[in-house]
């Protein structure tokens, strides 16, 4: 059975849902990022343990966001080219409970933080 060759959508649909795919994958390269400063930079606040308890999550939360939104940019493509209404996604869930604990975590390494 043939297949119906995709629909054309309007190139500035398509550029702007790769501008946000781009946006996540910059908001992960920058969660990535902090997460290791915190691991590697801050050696003042112990114990070690504390800095890993913020630093690993946002790690992990960067690297799970940078794949999760290539899915949701393809999601979203499809679902414009079929004429569909976009998909709901978890991703920005993800992001705002994430980003929550570690500002929590954060407060509590400030708190514990010697400060001479």
């Amino acid at each position: 059975m043939p297949t119906e060759p995709e629909e054309h959508i309007d190139y500035r649909f398509s550029l702007a849902n790769e501008r946000t795919f781009l946006a996540w994958i910059r908001t992960a390269l920058a969660l990535i990022a902090g997460g290791l400063a915190v691991v590697q930079l801050l050696d003042e606040v112990d114990p070690a343990a504390l800095r890993r308890a913020l630093g690993v999550p946002l790690v992990l939360l960067g690297g799970l966001l940078g794949g999760l939104s290539f899915f949701r940019w393809e999601r979203n493509e499809q679902a414009m080219r079929a004429s569909e209404p976009l998909p709901r996604s978890i991703v920005p869930l993800l992001l705002a409970v994430g980003a929550t604990l570690g500002g929590v975590l954060a407060m509590v390494m400030v708190l514990l933080a010697d400060v001479d």
